[in-house]
């Protein structure tokens, strides 16, 4: 039976054209993508988000004059075209450029240099599917950075709950990684309901990301069990295997 599934655009944003090419090429081989649109510089990266449709964007850390102008690219994305799901792609290990790939609003982390193309291929799958992307060791870097912070405050200074009981369910089903839809199911409210709920509690708490909010949930349950049980928490080890941290984006 034939899938009526369309292919998923991509847009290849790269510093040479000759690696545009091949990326292109190299897409274009996989069933159920069509690359779209490339880019050399971030005048090019906005302006193909503007005149074409495009699912999945891939951002080259070194395009143009390298990693602040990819990160301006996923900032300006974000606010001229909020559905395009971006990923940020390294050359090499570039571990620093993580947590800022992700509050700049990147769907995922790729090391082309160090990881297969079939890997590239699952990444812009389960993006475009509304997943984030990284590995053990990204996922463990953006805990960590989180575990500086404070735990997720919950309660006014004068200890009234900031977060009502429906909102609460809504951060508890988002730690789990059900999408929207899975959680209007769950709770029995419209996807338009469960967005508006996430706009409230992104406001409430601070967060301007779905990512920023699952990792902090998940961080603030981490340290809640740690206290409880009185144990220390073990993140894996850049050395594990693969673990996909998955949420859905709003």
């Amino acid at each position: 039976m034939e899938s009526n599934r369309r292919d998923i655009c991509i847009l290849v944003a790269c510093k040479r054209t000759v690696i545009c090419e091949l990326y292109s090429q190299a897409l274009n081989r996989h069933s159920g993508f069509r690359v779209v649109a490339q880019a050399l510089s971030l005048a090019d990266v906005l302006r193909e988000v503007q005149r074409t449709e495009i699912d999945v964007a891939l951002i080259s850390s070194a395009i143009e004059e390298g990693p602040f102008t990819a990160l301006s690219a996923l900032q300006q994305m974000r606010t001229i075209r909020p559905a395009v799901k971006s990923v940020l792609l390294f050359d090499r290990d570039e571990s620093h450029l993580v947590i800022p790939a992700f509050r700049a609003g990147a769907r995922g982390v790729f090391c082309v240099g160090k990881d297969e193309f079939k890997n590239l291929c699952r990444c812009v799958d389960r993006v475009h599917a509304g997943q984030v992307w990284a590995n053990s060791a990204q996922l463990c870097q953006l805990l960590d950075s989180l575990s500086h912070q404070p735990v997720m405050r919950l309660t006014s200074r004068d200890g009234h709950p900031l977060l009502t009981k429906r909102e609460e369910d809504v951060v508890g089903l988002v730690r789990e990684g059900l999408t929207n839809r899975e959680i209007a199911r769950e709770l029995h409210l419209s996807e338009h309901t469960v967005r508006n709920n996430l706009f409230r509690i992104f406001d409430k708490l601070g967060v301007s990301t779905r990512v920023e909010l699952a990792l902090l949930a998940v961080n603030n349950a981490n340290q809640g069990a740690a206290v409880e049980s009185g144990e220390s928490i073990r993140p894996e080890k850049a050395g594990e295997p693969r673990s996909e941290f998955l949420a859905q984006v709003v």
